[in-house]
């Protein structure tokens, strides 16, 4: 079927009842497009025969206009092409002036409180590079992902029923794959749910925010580990909240410090099974007491599984949720990490007494994923290619993990690599005569990503360090990553 190309100029307006013949109203309207910039050189025009019919015109009025326009040189006619904006263009189009100090400038709109008094009263964090490198932080193997099964999955689906696959999808989620996610949950982290209480978003920090907006009024108290996870944090920031760092010690969440610094919080949000980006693991008595402390302030708790799934440890990290009695966690997964960011797909499993609240939500105003990338998704789980892929990627991190520990041995005495069980970074403590920043910025110049450990700090901490991430980098990048740091560190060092 013959498919018609070129720009959709729809905004031509003709009026057949004015003065001005139809033919000038076009040109005129088609050169004013032409030099404002709305076409660009290059850019093709439509057949003149479907310019008539989308307008309203005779094609022969269209004809005139535009050979109007080529006889100009605004134009220009390609035999069998087609119609295009001329080249020469770039030479009559006159940039537009700055406005000088002196010009009446619109005023700004009016901002939403939580986005001009809250966001500002962090320090502004320059986006790290997301790209496959020696030590970029929480970007997966992609090159060990499995992509010749991902394009069979997407081929097959893309070919089912259109309504299904480009229609708007179940609100709360594609129950096959809420169904897969407890069955998941149950098999390997220890979870019991049904699949009702699953609800499918746009990646976790989606989660984060739909979790804040429903509990937390503005300037309400939730308590964030200090360090902690910076996008859960600004997602939270985002709807009001007012964030209280808590210390972390090996233990996980210190309780004691929270109940300190804000007794009568709303919500805690913690990393229990690796925190982040620390990596410790929260310890029972911990836990408990965190459990305790929620009951008592009839708050909840957020707990973010990041990358639950990766441990290569003797024993996997046990979940929060796995012991929640009271119903009181709300447990956020995503497949960012499991599988690719790009998927933007994560979910939240909602305590009994809240999958109502959820559903309310859900149905109300909230978009969902498209739905055939659930059902790819949940194809990947329910025919096993999914565990598959966690076990190889268990192995692919191990080797990673202790490629980094044995490389990392050459900087003893200026960096202490922690080592760590689970997931795919890593920290190391700096000592005192280092300058952390001064590392980040010598390093990013040879074109090595080291993360300050200051960057996930809300409030001051007495550790200095830097987050190594590991998983997107080969073992020989992560061997050369290594000697980029061993070489810059001499420079790095405080006066």
């Amino acid at each position: 079927m013959k498919r018609h190309a070129g720009a959709v100029l729809s905004s031509i307006k003709i009026d057949k009842h004015a003065d001005k013949k139809i033919s000038i109203q076009l040109y005129m309207a088609l050169r004013d497009l032409l030099l404002t910039g709305a076409l660009t050189p290059g850019d093709r025009l439509p057949a003149t025969r479907t310019l008539a019919q989308e307008i309203g015109v005779s094609r022969t009025t269209v004809i005139d206009a535009i050979d109007r326009l080529i006889s100009e040189g605004l134009l220009e006619a390609r035999v069998g092409a087609g119609t295009f904006v001329s080249d020469a263009l770039h030479a009559r189009l006159e940039p537009r002036p700055k406005p000088s100090s002196n010009d009446n400038i619109k005023a700004i709109p009016r901002l939403s409180h939580a986005s001009k008094h809250a966001i500002p009263d962090f320090k502004v964090r320059t986006r790290l590079p997301h790209k496959s490198q020696a030590f970029v932080t929480a970007l997966p193997a992609l090159d060990a992902f499995p992509m010749a099964q991902w394009a069979k999955l997407s081929a097959r689906h893309w070919r089912k029923d259109r309504d299904d696959i480009a229609g708007y999808g179940e609100p709360f989620g594609f129950t096959p794959l809420r169904e897969a996610i407890a069955r998941q949950l149950n098999a390997s982290r220890g979870i019991k749910c049904a699949p009702e209480q699953i609800f499918i978003t746009n990646g976790a920090q989606r989660a984060f925010s739909l979790i804040g907006g429903m509990l937390v009024n503005p300037g309400e108290p939730i308590w964030f580990e200090n360090p902690g996870a910076i996008g859960a944090r600004n997602a939270f920031v985002a709807i009001g909240a007012q964030p209280v760092p808590v210390d972390v010690d090996a233990e996980g969440l210190c309780v004691e410090d929270g109940l300190k610094k804000a007794p009568h919080f709303r919500l805690a949000f913690v990393t229990p099974s690796h925190q982040q980006p620390l990596g410790n693991v929260m310890s029972l008595s911990r836990r408990l007491a965190l459990m305790k402390a929620a009951s008592e302030a009839d708050a909840m708790i957020v707990e973010d599984d990041y990358d639950g799934e990766f441990y290569y440890g003797d024993q996997p990290p046990p979940t929060l949720k796995s012991i929640d009695t009271h119903d009181r966690v709300i447990y956020v997964g995503t497949f960012s990490k499991s599988l690719f960011p790009a998927l933007r797909l994560g979910f939240l499993l909602a305590p009994e007494g809240l999958v109502e609240s959820f559903e309310r939500i859900f149905l109300t105003w909230l978009s969902g994923v498209p739905t055939v990338t659930q059902a790819m998704v949940a194809e990947f789980m329910d025919e096993g290619m999914f565990a598959t892929h966690i076990r190889t990627m268990r192995q692919v991190y191990k080797e990673r993990h202790d490629t980094l520990m044995g490389a990392a041995s050459s900087l003893a005495g200026d960096i202490d690599l922690q080592p760590t069980s689970s997931g795919f970074h890593a920290v190391g403590l700096t000592n005192a005569n280092l300058d952390e920043q001064r590392i980040v910025s010598e390093t990013a110049a040879r074109g090595i990503t080291t993360a300050p450990l200051s960057r996930y700090a809300l409030a001051d901490i007495q550790q200095r360090g830097l987050v190594l991430g590991f998983g997107s980098a080969s073992p020989d990048d992560i061997r050369k990553g290594i000697q980029a740091l061993k070489d810059v560190l001499p420079k790095c060092r405080l006066a």
